[in-house]
């Protein structure tokens, strides 16, 4: 029993200091850049060529057929992407080759350039 319970002091004494020494680390960041705003990622912008196959005006949403897209690993498909702009779309045509740029936002992939 003495044994058990020399554990569990030891335990919570061993967690007590690992908190003590986290929060100590913290106040040490007081005023540095990384204490101050959340790290953001940009989101990378991943290039693509395609044939405009469909464009929804009322949405902003363009089916694309594109050619394979080494940033992301992807084989040539077809596949939707909302105008982040809907300017964008005065760029479009059907059956259109265009270069076009995209970065994906949540569970959306937004056009964000037509070229």
């Amino acid at each position: 029993m003495k044994k058990q319970l020399f554990t569990t002091f030891a335990l919570v004494s061993a967690l007590s200091a690992s908190a003590a020494m986290a929060q100590q680390k913290m106040d040490d960041m007081k005023g540095t850049d990384m204490a101050k705003k959340p790290a953001v990622s940009t989101p990378i912008t991943h290039m693509a060529k395609g044939t405009v196959k469909k464009i929804d005006a009322k949405t902003g949403w363009v089916l694309m057929a594109h050619e394979p897209v080494n940033s992301m690993n992807w084989p040539a498909m077809t596949m939707s992407f909302k105008a982040k702009d809907k300017s964008l779309l005065d760029k479009l045509a059907v059956d259109k080759k265009v270069d076009f740029g995209f970065v994906k936002e949540g569970e959306d992939y937004l056009m964000t350039i037509v070229k």
